[in-house]
């Protein structure tokens, strides 16, 4: 019997779960996994807003995947096409030329990145909080600005120091902005030349309502909870420009602001336009309940599977008909442990089966000890939803190592004072050695002149 190959292109949270599930489902007489991404590690991207607020350590929110994968090989590199008519793939690694690797089953779960409008200054001026690496920036950068704000003596640039827009008000957008205010309310305490009305928080939300995957009520109590913490909540508002970092909402408001965060919304990976994949209307994969992508008439493209938030797979416990599901990480994890066991089925001659899963409901962290949830129906706010939050996000992270590191994190938080201290430095570790290092023409001056 032949190995079957079976290329997995991304390794966030379809790629991992599903190469995990394969290299222990399948022998290796059977199957050679490959997974192919740019980063060695998959974020576990539900605990970006506490590694940004100091809750854990930025290096617990990720899972190495060579660590992780021991049974597969993994290549650091990137996909950038996708030739499924000839079952191969373009890998181009880190370093050195492009190969292509063929295949006989490829998981195409590149994922998603941010979906941005063509705002005059966002691109120059606005961050994401998508990666680890934007997590850490912003943590940075906040904290930074609080010491430009206790430094400075001209009001207008305390002023635009201390304020934070956040654009998008879903689960990222809410929580980044609830863990960035509590992580500045707690380091406040360092700092007798500012108080906490100093800082401006502002939320931008282009509908009429935040957190769209709860019920109005409980995106309501939100709200109240955001407004009494003086945060200013701009809904049914859109951000119209942000040149030279001036805020123009499309209220008519407008003002100066060193912080801006954009969390509104994501779209497939644009690797997908490299692809011969079938794709719907808004460019994610068209895939049946089974996991396997699809022709637009229904018929099956073997091979190819696919999962998670740059896919179109129909939600079966929907009564709207041609619901998809919503690309949720709750959807991605469970949708890969049936894409894997349906390989493995199909490798040993099986039926797979299709992927039916009731959306259980969403939790969300607002700041410490504070929450909101909607799970199975039953409503829940401030600690109870926060403690249900932690629960199931540490339950859901792969490897028991990665547990285990994260409660001893929650552990010490709850003895020990949070860490506010800027490391910006890490964006820019060659300035100081470039500051002191001469360029080689200024040393030859010096000869010449000695």
């Amino acid at each position: 019997m032949t190995a079957k190959r079976i290329l997995v292109v991304g390794a966030g949270h379809v790629g991992l779960y599903a190469a995990l599930r394969l290299t222990k489902k399948l022998k290796f007489r059977e199957a050679e996994v490959t997974v192919v991404d740019p980063q060695p590690h998959m974020t576990y991207q539900p605990f970006l807003p506490e590694a940004s607020a100091g809750n854990i350590s930025p290096r617990h929110a990720v899972v190495p995947l060579r660590r992780a994968l021991r049974k597969a090989h993994v290549i650091a590199g990137e996909v950038t096409r996708i030739d499924h008519s000839r079952k191969v793939a373009l890998v181009e690694p880190i370093i050195g030329p492009a190969r292509e690797v063929a295949y006989d089953h490829v998981i195409a779960a590149p994922g998603s990145v941010s979906r941005t409008l063509p705002i005059p200054g966002l691109r120059e001026h606005a961050v994401g909080f998508k990666t680890i690496g934007e997590a850490i920036f912003l943590r940075n950068h906040v904290l930074e600005r609080l010491d430009v704000a206790a430094a400075t003596s001209d009001p207008e640039t305390r002023k635009r120091a201390l304020t934070f827009v956040f654009v998008g008000g879903g689960y990222a957008g809410i929580e980044a902005l609830a863990e960035m205010e509590d992580m500045a309310h707690d380091a406040l305490k360092y700092y007798p030349e500012l108080e906490p009305e100093d800082m401006h928080w502002v939320l931008v939300e282009a509908t009429r309502r935040i957190l769209p995957e709860v019920d109005p009520d409980m995106g309501a109590y939100t709200v109240q909870v955001l407004l009494r913490r003086d945060m200013d909540i701009r809904l049914d508002t859109r951000l119209e420009s942000c040149v030279d970092g001036i805020v123009r909402l499309s209220d008519g408001d407008e003002f100066a602001a060193d912080t801006i965060v954009w969390t509104a919304g994501v779209k497939p990976s644009p690797m997908l336009n490299q692809t011969d994949l079938p794709r719907d209307g808004r460019g994610r994969v068209l895939c049946n309940a089974k996991l396997q992508v699809v022709h637009e008439d229904g018929s099956v493209v073997d091979g190819a599977w696919s999962a998670g938030d740059c896919s179109s797979v129909p939600d079966l416990t929907s009564k709207t008909p041609g619901a998809t599901c919503s690309p949720s990480a709750q959807h991605a994890v469970r949708q890969a442990v049936r894409l894997a066991d349906n390989i493995v089925a199909v490798i040993r001659d099986r039926e797979p089966k299709d992927y039916k899963h009731k959306h259980v409901g969403s939790v969300a962290s607002l700041g410490l000890h504070k929450g909101v949830a909607q799970v199975y129906g039953i409503k829940l706010k401030g600690l109870p939803a926060w403690f249900m939050h932690r629960t199931y996000h540490m339950s859901r992270i792969p490897s028991l190592n990665r547990k285990i590191r994260v409660v001893v994190d929650w552990t010490l938080a709850l003895i020990l004072r949070r860490e506010v201290v800027s490391l910006g430095g890490l964006h820019q570790p060659r300035d100081s050695f470039v500051d002191v290092t001469p360029p080689v023409e200024a040393r030859e001056q010096a000869s010449v002149e000695a």
